[in-house]
């Protein structure tokens, strides 16, 4: 049997071995910086080359086929309303003409001895010297080579355009851009002999991929810029749009018109159109916040009352080099880790260094 001294010696001496034992720290919260999910993703900008283009550009053609024998005019040339641009050998034309002159007026002199008979038959029929048959046939025949006139003078007019069309005129003032044929060619009519862009109004056009046809805003305000002096800028709305995409490229002719064109964006220059796409339904957060679980992206966020972080998968609409567009598995609010993703584990402290 103990004693009542002995039991208390051995308590003492078992609590006092058992403080010897060193105690396991707590584990420490990780230092970690977070920001809170607010900002709603904006649309991304999207930018196109192009070039510029007269808003009226016509190809100046002859009417007929023929030798060209002249063409006074060049690339870079400003042409006024009326100025000759080429000139077809006439002299088919000058031929015809002459032939259509001399059927008529042949024409014209038996048409003047029938009107000189009908009217002998018109006095003798009043005197009762000729019949009535006699004056109806005389003016039968005036009627007859009438028309035979009527005709021919049309042939003269027909002929008269024709030689017209051997001389190709600007019908409005502008300048020449390029052109089709030289002078000593065979050319057939409708070939483009010089194109001239009129003067006024002036087009960016952009060759637009299809998928951008489906995503775009639909009257979007286009900011344009020179590619080699990008200081050199304005603005345009789309006027026209090609409702066929090219057979090649697949692509979709975007006609732009330039307000108030800024010196320096001359005919032909080399621009870049940007615009501005409708914003995508989520929420954008730093690229950093991103990592991967799963085989799917995903992201830490904090529970801000425990101070503990779980792993969250998300789906990734848009990555841009410093952004992601979230488009499921955020929400306003959220407080997601931009720094330390890779040393966090489920349910770990964490201690937030910044926020926002």
């Amino acid at each position: 049997m103990f004693k009542p001294q002995v039991l208390c010696a051995a308590l003492i001496a078992a609590t006092v071995t058992g403080c010897d034992k060193p105690v396991p720290p707590a584990p420490q919260a990780r230092p970690v910086r977070a920001v809170a999910v607010e900002r709603v993703a904006e649309g991304e900008t999207v930018s196109l080359t192009g070039h510029v283009r007269a808003k009226d550009q016509a190809n100046l053609a002859f009417r007929l086929d023929g030798r060209m024998i002249e063409r006074p005019v060049n690339v870079g040339d400003v042409l006024k309303a009326g100025q000759l641009v080429a000139r077809l050998d006439p002299t088919i034309q000058q031929n015809a003409l002459r032939t259509a002159e001399g059927n008529l007026s042949s024409l014209e002199a038996v048409l003047r001895e029938a009107s000189i008979t009908l009217w002998r038959q018109q006095e003798l029929l009043k005197d009762g010297w000729t019949s009535r048959a006699k004056f109806d046939e005389a003016q039968h025949k005036v009627q007859t080579i009438q028309a035979q006139v009527d005709a021919a003078q049309a042939q003269v007019r027909i002929a008269e355009e024709q030689l017209s069309y051997t001389v190709l005129s600007a019908d409005a003032p502008g300048a020449v851009t390029a052109y089709g044929a030289e002078p000593g060619e065979v050319v057939q009519a409708g070939k483009m002999i010089v194109q001239v862009a009129r003067q006024g109004g002036r087009d960016a056009v952009f060759d637009v991929p299809e998928q951008l046809m489906r995503t775009g805003p639909r009257d979007p305000l286009v900011q344009i810029a020179l590619t080699n002096d990008p200081t050199v800028r304005a603005t345009g709305r789309v006027r026209e749009v090609a409702p066929q995409a090219d057979a090649t490229t697949r692509t979709f002719q975007f006609k732009v018109g330039i307000i108030d064109p800024p010196q320096g964006m001359e005919l032909g220059s080399t621009v870049t159109g940007s615009i501005k796409l409708s914003a995508p339904p989520g929420v954008e957060i730093p690229a950093s916040a991103l990592t991967e679980a799963e085989g799917r992206p995903a992201v830490w966020v904090v529970d801000p009352h425990t101070k503990t972080v779980t792993l969250r998968n998300v789906d990734v609409l848009r990555h841009d080099p410093a952004t992601v567009v979230i488009s499921q598995g955020l929400e306003a609010g959220d407080l997601v880790v931009t720094a330390g993703v890779q040393t966090l584990h489920p349910g770990q402290k964490i201690r937030l260094l910044g926020a926002a």
